[in-house]
């Protein structure tokens, strides 16, 4: 089979049949490290395995890789590397028999670099063949039909390093619309994920010129993130360490400057360096992200553990809430789809979307529904206190709870409490 190239685009996945077949499940991927910056090349035989390389090159952990698809056989793959040098990667299918394979393999081992790996995807469970490979030195043999996770791990087990440290994950809030709350609620389950399992936490906020973490905490650092965003020469862990305010026991503040003296037009990479020390450095970090959609904020989005949209019960931020959403599934399409957190519900006087109907066109039923009570928050606000703190029994202080153990993973998702809500529920039901 000659090689042919082909554009790397994103498809739907099939309906039936081979690799694809393997759902992804959002947990399965979660405990990989991004992929370093490497080349790979993939040598596919099926369309199945095309599709799979596909659904890779969208991958959020993958980021970082060079990747080029071709459909062709090792043949074709010897060929082509007889006159260019080898990538860092090679990923070959073949359906030729274990007697055959190791003969086959040989032209291909005669212009390969020393350094460049080796994946072989066959079509025969054979542990004789296996050994032989590993002796012969090829990297991995995956016996097909071949899973996104089985693949991505297999990559990640040859070029990350097994005794480094664990990275810490992100969770980002974003609104559905300006003035839903989103920071707030970003803030509050900042403070109760390092309170309730007293974890070392970080609270990044990354509107730099409106941010309100540092009042909401009651803060005035003199430095912060905007410093760490424009330098990244200088950024390690103890650069970080010099930027950040210490808000509680277990929670750290990265702090917006808050201030309108220069422009804050960023490049679509400009917070990567950030979240990678961030990521290194603590369990949990928490992304406050604007309202705004722009190259950086979608780079933050996709790259992000876990996504929570905030929004208020009303057709504007249900539009929008819909589109951020799918949106969202494209930049990443392996991954769970965001948590909806509806807030400010049931407020008085005000026409609301049922959350029945809110969540049925989203297909998303809230993790949580916080109901309108603008003494909680607002004296919490102008104290500089979390909810928790000005009333930790209230029912909203469990929500924030709630969603504290949700987007850590120490309990499932399920439908949103409505405990505490009675008179909200009534107002509802009205409609």
């Amino acid at each position: 089979m000659s090689a042919i190239d082909y554009e790397i685009k994103s498809t739907d996945l099939p309906d039936g049949g081979s690799y694809a077949d393997d759902a992804v499940r959002s947990n399965d991927l979660d405990h990989l490290r991004p992929l370093p910056r490497i080349s790979m090349h993939a040598f596919c035989e099926s369309e199945a395995m095309q599709r799979l390389m596909e659904r890779c090159a969208e991958d959020r952990r993958m980021a970082k890789v060079s990747l080029r698809i071709t459909s062709g056989s090792t043949a074709a793959a010897a060929n082509m590397f007889a006159a260019a040098p080898t990538p860092n990667l090679i990923i070959l299918e073949t359906s030729t028999e274990p007697r055959d394979l190791l003969g086959e393999l040989v032209p291909l081992a005669e212009v390969c670099d020393p350094s460049t790996k080796v994946i072989v995807v066959g079509h025969y469970n054979d542990i004789g063949l296996y050994r032989e490979l590993m002796r012969s030195g090829i990297s991995e043999y995956i016996v097909a039909p071949v899973g996104l996770k089985d693949l991505i791990a297999a990559v990640s087990a040859i070029f990350v390093d097994p005794d480094a440290e664990p990275l810490g994950r992100t969770i980002a809030f974003i609104g559905a619309k300006g003035g839903v709350g989103s920071s707030t609620i970003a803030h509050n389950c900042a403070f109760g994920i390092s309170t309730l399992f007293s974890t070392e936490t970080i609270l990044a906020d990354l509107d730099l010129p409106y941010g309100t973490a540092n009042i909401d905490f009651d803060q005035d650092p003199a430095q912060g993130i905007a410093e760490a965003v424009f330098s990244p020469e200088r950024l390690d862990e103890v650069f970080l360490d010099r930027l950040l305010t210490k808000c509680s026991e277990h929670l750290s503040l990265l702090a917006a400057p808050s201030m309108l003296d220069r422009g804050y037009d960023f490049e679509r990479s400009a917070f990567h360096p950030v979240l990678e020390v961030l990521q290194r450095s603590v369990p949990v970090t928490i992304l406050d992200v604007p309202h705004v959609w722009s190259d950086w904020t979608r780079s933050v989005l996709a790259e992000a553990d876990e996504v929570v949209i905030a929004a208020v019960p009303d057709l504007a931020n249900l539009r929008n809430a819909k589109n951020m959403i799918d949106a969202l599934k494209k930049l990443r399409p392996n991954d769970k789809a965001p948590h909806l957190v509806l807030n400010q519900v049931g407020m008085a006087k005000r026409p609301e979307i049922s959350v029945a109907d809110f969540s049925g066109p989203l297909e998303l039923d809230p993790i949580a529904i916080i109901p309108f009570d603008s003494q909680l928050f607002g004296n919490a606000a102008n104290s500089g206190r979390m909810v928790s703190e000005m009333d930790p029994k209230s029912p909203t202080a469990e929500t924030f709870s709630q969603i504290a153990h949700i987007v850590t993973g120490r309990t499932n998702t399920k439908r949103a409490k409505k405990s505490g809500l009675g008179r909200v529920l009534g107002l509802l039901g009205r409609k």
